[in-house]
């Protein structure tokens, strides 16, 4: 990974693995504490997920 919680407030990109495979999402990282991040997307929709479900990750420049 090479995002961390210090990225709270950054452009980030996440894949993630979901039981049907794999999900990416674009947003800014709102929060990542006890082991879940939440990312919101453009849309306003607020995705959480754990942590350990990432596969990898990056802030995306501006």
């Amino acid at each position: 990974m090479s995002i961390s919680a210090e990225d709270v407030g950054r452009k980030v990109t996440v894949r993630r693995q979901v039981p049907e495979g794999f999900r990416d999402v674009v947003g800014i990282l709102e929060a990542w504490s006890d082991g879940t991040l939440a990312v919101r997307k453009r849309d306003g929709t607020l995705v959480e997920f754990p942590e350990n479900t990432m596969v990898a990750a990056k802030v995306v420049p501006s």
